[in-house]
């Protein structure tokens, strides 16, 4: 649940680092492998799911979609946004 403590162990581990609390959705599976996690434990976030399977799905996603993301590397992040939209010649 702390991004920044997660960072820190990822960053000074020397053997693969697995979260195996406090995931309860798919964006947390998520969060925990873009942040470089090399896997997550769960069994409460299934096993209590009102559709267990489906949830096993979105899981086994979120994980696949966080870990490539990670590996890909995020773009820098900017201070305010930037459209990639032009906005003259719309109205």
């Amino acid at each position: 649940q702390n991004r920044v403590t997660i960072r820190l162990i990822v960053e000074g581990a020397n053997v693969p680092v697995l979260v195996d609390a406090g995931v309860g959705s798919a964006s947390d599976a998520a969060v925990a492998t873009e942040l470089g996690c090399d896997g997550v434990l769960m069994n409460t976030a299934i096993a209590e799911a009102k559709d267990p399977v489906l949830m096993a799905r979105a899981m086994k996603a979120a994980v696949e979609a966080g870990r490539l993301s990670y590996l890909a590397g995020r773009m820098q992040k900017r201070r305010y946004a930037d459209p990639s939209s032009p906005l003259a010649g719309l109205i």
